[in-house]
Order: structure tokens, then C-alpha cells, then sequence
């Protein structure tokens, strides 16, 4: 009766330590953060993490990491009225 159980719970150890192995670049500091400008921080929406906000070259655009209970995502800074904030006209 324990051998089937052992044989179980090997696999179930297994996967629960592959589990544990670190992301790639996900505790590094990610290249191209900047200081948020006073001008900028005032008119972002409360919830954003403006410690990670870096400025995307494709589209002018301040970008920040959001860091959920399930997954890593970089997403746009936004007003609170959900507006982009860019450095640059959109086109």
C-alpha cells in the first residue's frame, strides 16, 4: 500500500520544486526605467507601479511592470481617465 502512494507522490514533489525555479529577468531591475517626471505622476491613475515606468522607443509611450498573483505584465501608464501617457504625439 505505500509503494503506490510513494509512486504518486514522487511526481507530485517533483513538479512542486520545478515550481520554485526563478523567471529569467523577473527580480532584476529591467533596463530603460527613468524617473517619473512630477507632471507625469500627477496625472497617472493611482493603481500603477510608477517605480518600474520606462519609456518604449516603438511608440514614445511610458510603460510600467504589473506584477499579479498569477503573471508578469508590462502594461501602458494611463490617466486616470484611461488615456496613454506618451511622450510623443500618437499616430
Amino acid at each position: 500500500m505505500t509503494r503506490p502512494f510513494a509512486l504518486l507522490l514522487c511526481p507530485l514533489i517533483l513538479s512542486a520544486v520545478a515550481a520554485c525555479e526563478p523567471v529569467p529577468g523577473g527580480g532584476a531591475a529591467s533596463p530603460g526605467i527613468v524617473t517619473v517626471p512630477e507632471s507625469v505622476s500627477s496625472i497617472a491613475a493611482p493603481f500603477q507601479d510608477l517605480s518600474t515606468a520606462r519609456i518604449k522607443a516603438e511608440d514614445g509611450c511610458y510603460w510600467y511592470t504589473h506584477r499579479g498573483p498569477v503573471e508578469t505584465t508590462e502594461l501602458p501608464l494611463r490617466t486616470t481617465a484611461g488615456n496613454p501617457i506618451c511622450t510623443r504625439a500618437q499616430s
